[in-house]
């Protein structure tokens, strides 16, 4: 059970314990000097036993600097959570902490960045955010900021996201490889990313004399379903081969839908996702997506926000993390065309 506030140990408690005063106590949790390394030792050990947690607001009060980071996001499962277990890694290197902030249907990004901003964090991860260009500009004035999987044109913001190009020319040359030539994709809809990822789409289909062939889609598996639905109300000489939709769980809304329907993947029908989520490669999935580096990408956006703070340096140019082609079993070569009968 975890121990109420009036339970906690207090710094006069560790002090009894480890029998100084709280004077030293204090010096010992600020880093300062004034304790000797026995009495250090003494203190720490002391604290060990209480569960005692030093009040890191508190300590912050003083001080000109908080080295705090906000993240505001809007949850969208594994990858997001991969993003910032990769943002947590890099602050804890560099000695900073992180302050998440989440978006809801009801809580909306400014509120969100309001709250860290409250917190005084000295600079702001946005996590694939929705704003307008001017409202993001405007919280750039405040305090460094970095976007995440959003392609931006701000001077003032640094962007990490994913080289969509190479993500996309990677997925349309297997399928091509592999001899399908009706490549649709199903698209993002107005989520973040999603216009570059069709920009690649269609450059990569035009690369290989294809026609780009796409139908609105969105980031979860209705979104997926719904499209899908879509997809099979047409003729089936308007059908494609091979469906690359614009994330894992779009991805995996297809496939339900496609095997509600009795439509064989891949056998009648190849399909892809994006991101590499954990559910991808569950063994009744097995999943061909493009995987994302979302530890790389958290990293990266860290190391931006530590360099405009520790470093002062200016906004840099995009950083662009290479993904990766993963291939599983939901992509084949395109069945062979069903025999015409000829009316004698």
């Amino acid at each position: 059970m975890w121990p109420m506030p009036s339970d906690r140990p207090t710094m006069e408690d560790v002090a009894l314990r480890a029998g100084v005063s709280r004077a030293l106590v204090s010096i010992v949790f600020r880093n300062v000097p004034g304790a000797g390394e026995q009495t250090r030792a003494r203190v720490l050990a002391a604290a060990a036993e209480l569960g005692y947690q030093p009040d890191r607001r508190a300590s912050r009060l003083g001080r000109s600097r908080t080295r705090m980071v906000g993240v505001v996001f809007a949850f969208e499962g594994d990858f997001h959570a991969e993003v910032i277990d990769g943002i947590y890694a890099a602050a804890e290197e560099h000695g900073y902490e992180v302050v998440l902030s989440a978006a809801t249907a009801r809580r909306g990004e400014r509120v969100a960045a309001q709250a860290v901003l409250a917190e005084r964090c000295e600079g702001i991860i946005l996590i694939g955010p929705q704003p307008r260009t001017a409202q993001i500009a405007e919280l750039a004035e405040r305090v460094p900021t970095v976007v995440l999987l959003r392609q931006l044109r701000l001077l003032s913001v640094d962007v990490v996201r994913t080289d969509e190009h190479v993500g996309m020319s990677l997925l349309i040359d297997h399928f091509v490889g592999l001899g399908h030539k009706r490549i649709l994709h199903l698209d993002g809809g107005r989520a973040a990313g999603a216009a570059q990822r069709r920009t690649a789409y269609t450059t990569a289909m035009r690369r290989h004399g294809l026609d780009p062939d796409t139908v609105s889609g969105g980031l979860d598996e209705g979104a997926g379903a719904t499209g899908a639905d879509r997809i099979l109300a047409r003729p089936e000489s308007e059908l494609p081969t091979a469906i690359a939709a614009f994330n894992d769980r779009s991805a995996l809304g297809v496939l339900s839908r496609f095997q509600a329907s009795g439509l064989a993947v891949p056998d009648e029908m190849s399909l892809s996702g994006y991101d590499d989520i954990r559910a991808a490669g569950y063994s009744h999935i097995r999943l061909t997506t493009v995987r994302q580096d979302a530890r790389e990408l958290g990293r990266q956006a860290m190391q931006r926000v530590r360099g405009r703070l520790d470093d002062r340096a200016d906004p840099g140019p995009t950083c662009l993390v290479t993904p990766a082609l993963v291939v599983r079993q939901t992509t084949a070569p395109p069945p062979h065309p069903r025999p015409t009968t000829i009316a004698k």
